[in-house]
C-alpha cells in the first residue's frame, strides 16, 4: 500500500516541474522587474508611476469600460439564446448550438479580419466608430463563452421545480424570475468571468479594428516592445491582482447566491 502511494506521489512530479518552470518562475521574474529599476535596485517608482500617470489610469478605465460593456452585451444576447435552446423541444437544437460554436474553430485573426472587412463595407470608414467596432469585435469573439455555461446550467435544471411552481399558481414570468433565473446564476457567473477577464486584456481586436493602444494588454506589449520591462511588469502585476480579486469575488458570490437560491426555491 505504501509503495502504491509512493508511485502516485511520483505522478505529481511532472506537474510540479511544469508549474515551477512555466508559472512560478515567470511570475518571480515579473515581480523582480516590477520592483526594480534599470540598475537592479529596489524601487516603488513603477508602482507610484502607474497610479499617477494619466496614460495608465486612463487605459485601465477604458479597458474596464470595454470589458463591462462587452460582458453586458454578451449576457443580453446569450441568455435568451441559451434559454430557448435549453428549454425548447427543437429536435436539432444541438446543431443550432454548434452554429454558435463553429466560429471558435477558425483562426482568431482570420475571423477578426473578415469582421473588419464587413464593418468597413457597412460603415465606409472604421475610424468613425472605434468604440462600437471594438464592442462588436469583442462580442463576436466571446459570445460562445457566455452561451455555453448558461446553456449547460439551464439544461440541467430540474423540471419538477418548474412544475411545482406552476402547481402553486405561479405564471410563466414569476416562475422564470423566482426559479429559473436564480438557479441559472452559477452559469451566468461563469460566463461573466469567461468574458470579462479576457476582454480587459485582449488587445488583438482593438489593434485590428482600431489600431490603438487604449487597452491594458496592448499597453503592456508597447512597454515590452520598447524594452521598458520594469513598467510593463508592474502593469502586468497590477492587472494580475485585479483579475485575481475579481475571480475570488465572483466565485464567492456564486457560491453564496447558489446557496440562497436553493433555500429560496425550497421555501
Amino acid at each position: 500500500m505504501s509503495k502504491f502511494r509512493f508511485q502516485r506521489a511520483q505522478l505529481c512530479i511532472p506537474y510540479g516541474v511544469f508549474l515551477v518552470c512555466f508559472v512560478l518562475a515567470p511570475l518571480i521574474v515579473i515581480i523582480y522587474y516590477a520592483f526594480t529599476n534599470g540598475e537592479g535596485q529596489f524601487t516603488l517608482e513603477n508602482l507610484t508611476g502607474f497610479f499617477t500617470s494619466p496614460n495608465t489610469i486612463g487605459t485601465l478605465f477604458y479597458s474596464f469600460g470595454i470589458a463591462v460593456v462587452t460582458t453586458c452585451v454578451c449576457l443580453m444576447l446569450a441568455y435568451p439564446i441559451a434559454y430557448i435552446l435549453a428549454r425548447s423541444r427543437f429536435r436539432h437544437k444541438s446543431v443550432i448550438l454548434m452554429v454558435f460554436v463553429m466560429p471558435m474553430w477558425i483562426n482568431f485573426t482570420l475571423r477578426i479580419t473578415a469582421l473588419k472587412e464587413i464593418l468597413t463595407v457597412i460603415e465606409g470608414n472604421l475610424s468613425f466608430h472605434p468604440f462600437l467596432n471594438t464592442i462588436i469585435g469583442m462580442t463576436y469573439d466571446f459570445l460562445p463563452f457566455m452561451i455555453l455555461p448558461i446553456y449547460t446550467t439551464l439544461l440541467k435544471l430540474d423540471n419538477s421545480l418548474l412544475e411545482a411552481a406552476s402547481d402553486l399558481g405561479a405564471d410563466a414570468v414569476r416562475t422564470f424570475l423566482r426559479v429559473t433565473l436564480p438557479l441559472s446564476v452559477p452559469g451566468i457567473i461563469s460566463g461573466i468571468v469567461m468574458v470579462f477577464l479576457p476582454s480587459m486584456t485582449n488587445y488583438v481586436v482593438l489593434d485590428m479594428l482600431y489600431n490603438s493602444t487604449y487597452i491594458m494588454g496592448s499597453l503592456i506589449g508597447a512597454y515590452f516592445s520598447s524594452y521598458d520591462w520594469h513598467n510593463g511588469s508592474m502593469i502586468a502585476l497590477i492587472l494580475l491582482i485585479i483579475i485575481l480579486v475579481f475571480t475570488l469575488f465572483t466565485n464567492r458570490y456564486a457560491d453564496e447566491d447558489a446557496g440562497s437560491s436553493r433555500g429560496g426555491v425550497l421555501r
